[in-house]
This record gives C-alpha cells, structure tokens and sequence, in this order.
C-alpha cells in the first residue's frame, strides 16, 4: 500500500507546513493566501483583479472577498482603471510594500527547514516528481 503512505504522507507534510506557515504570517497580521495576491503585486503593481486572479489560479468571489480583506488591512488599494471604469486595478500601499521582506525571510526559513537533509540532486529529483505530480492533477 505504498499509494496510500504517499498520499498519507504528503497529507500530514501539508497540514503541518500550513499551520507553522499560518502562525508565522499571522504575526505579521495576513493570512496564507493573502501573500500569494501581495507577492503577486509585489512582482507587478497595479494589475486587474481579472489578471490578479488568472496568476493565482482562484476563483473571482475567492479574490475578491480577500482583497477586501487586504483593504481593510491597509495593505492594498482598488483604483477604477483610468480608460475603462469596469475594470478594477490593484495597487499596493506603503504598508502592503513593507511586507514583502518579512514575508519572502518566512518563505525562506520554511523551505530551508521542509529540505534540511535533502541534498541538491535528491532536491531537483523531488522538484521533477511534484511537477509531474501536478500535471497528473490537471490533465
């Protein structure tokens, strides 16, 4: 049933990486999510919620609901697009700009700690494996 200990397996993996990686964003007041939209802003500022949504993979109502959530938070801005009002942009503020280091060190020590022991040629057999894994899941 070796199967069924993978899928246990990467279960167990996923629960615990969430909640470790939960607790370390809610120090910083955003939830997991929340900085998958900002390190999308962070890569290009003022995109469409049609475009924001597309490069996260979401659903409208998903996006939408958080960017509110991310207002309120003072971290982001909708602005009506200058040349066509039904198009609705998302800016960063100040506040949402000054996330982008503290969240990318919470990335970084998590991963070091999901790879600690993993050398280099296990780490890229491992990357190969999950994309493949991933493209079973969308085909």
């Amino acid at each position: 049933m070796i199967d069924e200990e993978i899928r246990l397996s990467l279960s167990k993996i996923w629960a615990k990486m969430r909640k470790d990686y939960s607790d370390a964003l809610r120090a910083h007041q955003i939830h997991v999510g929340q900085d998958h939209a900002l390190c999308q802003l962070w890569m290009e500022d003022g995109v469409t919620q049609s475009q924001l949504c597309e490069r996260m993979g979401c659903e409208p109502p998903t996006l939408t609901n958080m960017l509110k959530k991310l207002e309120e938070y003072g971290l982001v801005n909708r602005k009506q697009d200058a040349s066509d009002a039904r198009i609705s942009r998302v800016f960063l503020t100040e506040q949402g700009r000054a996330l982008e280091q503290p969240v990318l060190e919470i990335w970084r020590s998590h991963q070091d700690k999901l790879l600690n022991g993993i050398n280099t040629e296990e780490r890229l057999l491992l990357r190969r494996l999950l994309q493949q894994m991933d493209r079973n899941l969308n085909e």
